[in-house]
């Protein structure tokens, strides 16, 4: 399913409550309980570049990756005054392709959820793997099956100025489908609508470990979003991390 092909001009819009520091900060964080000082970090699935451009700006050297170019034409414009600036490639995740191997890799903002083949996510994660310096750290978070239980067959609404967002939750079959409809005021009391369906995969941490293992990592580590506390269950998010054999 090709996605963003409509969201992506309003992405950042919508997505302003989010607190990008906050999770850079938490991957640092991640660093340092791990040992790590990465050089060379891979954002995958960066979409607009906002997490590529805050670790470009605190020193990291980025490569941010993502299978739709209108989410990179915006992260291309949103980092144009960085220097230096991140190198972004269009490419999907199990096609992932880099000249060298990465210090870390971050995939953020459940974009593991959006890769609704489970062989296609195995191929991603040994893509990942393969490019990792041995020792180094694949960061990344999941929306949980709680959160799906939760949100099923809810309606969401957003608007910023003169543009409202609703989109509407429906689970079935392990996947949680997002209709998105998007309105825009043109002036003159003209509104313009576009539509939008994004597709999500339900997966258990145990099916995440399953994959990790298989793809070569060791050291799976579970956290709660954003902190370093116990997993309880009942977390919207799950973050996880992995370490290259």
């Amino acid at each position: 399913m090709d996605s963003y092909r409509v969201l992506s001009a309003y992405y950042d819009r919508f997505t302003d409550d989010v607190g990008y520091s906050a999770w850079a900060d938490f991957f640092e964080q991640i660093f340092q309980r791990e040992g790590l000082q990465p050089h060379l970090v891979l954002d995958l699935a960066c979409g607009t570049g906002s997490i590529s451009a805050l670790m470009a700006a605190r020193g990291y050297e980025i490569i941010g990756v993502d299978a739709s170019e209108e989410m990179l034409m915006q992260a291309m414009s949103n980092t144009v005054d960085l220097s230096p600036r991140p190198m972004f490639l269009h490419q999907r995740m199990e096609a992932l392709d880099l000249y060298g191997t990465v210090d870390a890799c971050l995939c953020c903002l459940d974009s593991v959820n959006y890769v609704t083949d489970p062989d296609m996510l195995q191929k991603a994660f040994e893509r990942v793997s393969l490019f990792l310096e041995p020792g180094g750290v694949f960061i990344f978070d999941i929306n949980t099956p709680f959160k799906f239980g939760r949100i099923n067959g809810q309606s969401f609404v957003r608007e910023d100025g003169d543009v409202y967002c609703v989109w509407q939750c429906l689970v079935e079959d392990a996947l949680c489908r997002y209709e998105f409809d998007i309105f825009e005021n043109g002036g003159h009391n003209k509104w313009a609508r576009y539509q939008e369906t994004h597709e999500e995969r339900i997966y258990t941490p145990d099916e995440i470990l399953s994959y990790l293992t298989k793809a070569g990592f060791s050291d799976i580590k579970q956290y709660p979003e954003l902190a370093f506390g116990p997993v309880t269950g009942k977390e919207d998010r799950l973050f996880f991390t992995a370490r290259k054999r």
